[in-house]
């Protein structure tokens, strides 16, 4: 029996996601394969290989899903539901990383005089979200950051809307627009997610892979509300901090007014309620750093 977690949402940036849990199947990857690529059908399970980044740099980033077809193609895919342009660049750090693992799987010698062959780059993001009137369905590092300079690197992503009727990209945007109204009726409960897959396979939308895999869904959002909870919990606390330091700062710069206007420490004390001995340490730090001399 699933744990159901106390009133939480879902955190965006968890990687375990239902998408990367979907998509790490050979059959929805090919899936999602020939979703991209109608146009081949010679291309099967065994020709794809999984490259998704585990984590890069200091932040510990994550792609959502990268694979490689034949030694021929590389193709990045992140999933987003909220807008950011910064994607692009992010998806460019995401091939340069995976170009760097392939080069080091292969032991290509990038020293050597021939010239070395490398897989064909396909970036994509599939958006979930609410589309704006002004996107497109390409990005391009140049254009967006670089005012369109043909002579800095280029990066080019397609952005996906819905897919085509009844692929597996059309089937995971329903389930995401299916999965936001139910929370939109039940909140970020287990409630919501057991009605979404229950009118996901209704509607034959990802059935196969909602019937055989709904304890492993379940647990996956159910953790994404956990840890989006636990996020909210923390963002509370810390502005509260925040808002602390700001009152204390503000009290500070009172009660040193009052002060140098003759009002007696125990008055000051007394009316912001602030102990005496905070306020002659404050006051002597101030006194000091006043005359110490500018650089």
């Amino acid at each position: 029996m699933v744990k159901e977690a106390p009133a939480a949402e879902a955190k965006q940036k968890v990687k375990d996601s239902v998408f990367t849990h979907l998509f790490s199947e050979p059959e929805y990857l090919l899936e999602l394969y020939q979703a991209l690529h109608h146009e081949d059908c010679t291309v099967k399970e065994k020709d794809l290989k999984i490259v998704t980044i585990k984590n890069i740099l200091v932040d510990q980033w994550y792609n959502d899903l990268g694979f490689i077809v034949r030694d021929l193609l590389i193709v990045l895919v992140e999933c987003q539901s909220t807008w950011s342009l910064n994607i692009v660049l992010r998806l460019f750090l995401y091939l340069a990383h995976t170009y760097q693992q392939y080069i080091t799987e292969n032991q290509i010698n990038v020293h050597s005089r021939t010239k070395i062959n490398l897989p064909k780059p396909e970036l994509y993001v599939i958006y979930t979200g609410k589309r704006r009137k002004n996107m497109s369905g390409k990005i391009s590092l140049a254009e967006k950051f670089f005012g369109g300079d043909k002579s800095v690197l280029d990066v080019k992503v397609k952005v996906i809307y819905d897919g085509k009727k009844g692929d597996i990209i059309n089937q995971y945007c329903t389930f995401t627009k299916v999965l936001m109204e139910q929370i939109g009726k039940h909140g970020r409960t287990r409630e919501a997610i057991m009605k979404t897959i229950h009118i996901c396979e209704d509607k034959n939308v990802l059935k196969k892979f909602l019937e055989s895999r709904e304890k492993e869904v379940v647990n996956i959002m159910m953790t994404l509300f956990s840890q989006e909870y636990a996020d909210r919990v923390k963002k509370r606390e810390l502005e509260e901090k925040g808002r602390k330091k700001g009152r204390k700062e503000g009290n500070m710069e009172a009660a040193y007014k009052f002060y140098k206007s003759g009002t007696p420490v125990e008055n000051i004390s007394e009316l912001l309620d602030i102990p005496i001995k905070d306020l002659q340490k404050w006051f002597k730090r101030i006194e000091k750093q006043e005359k110490e001399p500018l650089d």
